[in-house]
């Protein structure tokens, strides 16, 4: 675990405000001492939460200096008082900050419908921006969390002209994870020197294959967020287009948006298996996409997963309510490297056998191939066990 992140410029802190359990951080701050190039990513759901709706609007400004984010209540549901609400938390902190207002970004996760506690909040933000330090990032880590069983955090470096480049990144949600984007919330600080247009299309490429590719539930949130804040402090010259040292620093946030992605799979609600889903063969990209999610998304292969059973029967008639173009009697189907079905049917015996003993693993692959064309796709995903239904039958309480 990276609990000593510090990135140039920017200072982190949490506390508790009592909106989730006495005692645990549940609101918390990011800031930078200096105005910030970012590029945010926001939920597709059509019911988005007030703070999703406050962020997409200012995140037309391209600068921000500050994110104010707190869990336990996603303030969402809440009407006209939902937005105002969020817009009096930021105002506040940007009083307290003496920043303008319209560089405060503002996030939530947690319980739907409920106001926030603004009052308790607004009691709470001198102590937030007094707690301020280089070495509070941990602290931020903890108040994003909900039913989170553990801190989802990355770091990397590169060079651009010779100087060290940070990056520092952490992720919270463990249910409704899906495209686009998940119950998630991610928060990406660097030093490097961006303007906010090319790291809004950087962001948004590298989410195709980190955030994008993810799916514990087949749940679209009301409030899933990604922001990625610059703040320049590296000092190399300021990129504004796609070339060589701007293609050094995608790859390496891709990198890290992938890591940080296989956590949030990997602490799936409930998850005990993580699985990476592969097709290939398919007409085309959409096709294999449509495949994939089928799969990933069928209550019934997720369970015989968790039982470990393989039960290829149930991935075949998820490929058949896919959309994709199919013929059943060409497909393949492998656990890992063994394989399990051939054009369309069961190996049998033993090889069915050593398939099945695959699925005991914590991690494996299933790999699907259509054998209708050049068409690929992979995601991550995990199996559905008592404890998912568990944890969401008893959120609110």
């Amino acid at each position: 675990m990276k609990r000593n992140v510090r990135v140039p410029g920017f200072l982190f802190s949490g506390v508790s405000v009592g909106i989730k359990q006495v005692g645990k951080r549940d609101f918390g701050l990011i800031y930078s001492e200096t105005p910030c190039s970012v590029a945010g990513l926001f939920t597709t759901n059509a019911v988005k939460a007030a703070p999703v709706r406050l962020d997409m609007e200012r995140l037309k400004g391209g600068r921000a200096q500050a994110v104010v984010v707190n869990s336990g209540n996603a303030n969402a549901c809440t009407g006209a008082r939902g937005l105002k609400d969020a817009r009096r938390i930021a105002a506040q902190v940007a009083k307290e900050l003496k920043i303008d207002e319209a560089l405060v970004f503002v996030s939530s996760t947690g319980v739907i419908g409920v106001p926030l506690p603004v009052k308790k909040m607004e009691g709470a933000i001198p102590d937030l921006v007094r707690g301020l330090s280089p070495e509070g990032w941990m602290e931020t880590v903890e108040a994003i969390m909900t039913t989170d069983t553990f801190p989802k955090v990355e770091t990397s470096n590169c060079r651009i002209e010779g100087r060290t480049v940070k990056l520092a990144g952490m992720i919270k949600g463990a249910g409704m994870i899906r495209p686009n984007l998940a119950t998630m919330l991610s928060f990406l600080v660097t030093d490097a020197n961006i303007e906010s247009a090319l790291l809004q299309q950087m962001l948004r490429e590298v989410s195709e294959g980190s955030y994008q590719r993810v799916t514990v539930d087949g749940e679209t949130s009301t409030n899933d967020t990604v922001l990625l804040l610059a703040n320049g402090k590296a000092a190399h010259r300021r990129l504004s287009r796609m070339d060589r040292d701007a293609r050094i620093f995608q790859e390496m946030l891709s990198e890290l948006c992938e890591h940080l992605a296989k956590s949030l799979v990997k602490d799936g609600e409930g998850a005990t298996k993580f699985i990476e889903i592969v097709v290939e063969g398919a007409r085309d990209g959409e096709d294999a996409r449509r495949a994939a999610y089928a799969v990933a998304h069928s209550p019934l292969v997720k369970t015989a997963f968790f039982g470990e059973d393989a039960n290829w029967g149930r991935i075949l008639c998820a490929l058949g309510h896919s959309g994709a173009r199919i013929d059943p009697e060409r497909i393949d189907v492998s656990f890992d490297r063994m394989a399990i079905v051939r054009n369309g049917m069961g190996v049998g015996g033993r090889r069915e056998a050593a398939a099945s003993r695959v699925l005991k693993k914590k991690s494996f692959t299933v790999t699907i191939d259509l054998h209708q064309g050049k068409g690929r796709f992979s995601l991550f995903t995990t199996d559905l066990s008592l404890d998912y239904v568990k944890i969401n039958a008893s959120y609110r309480s």
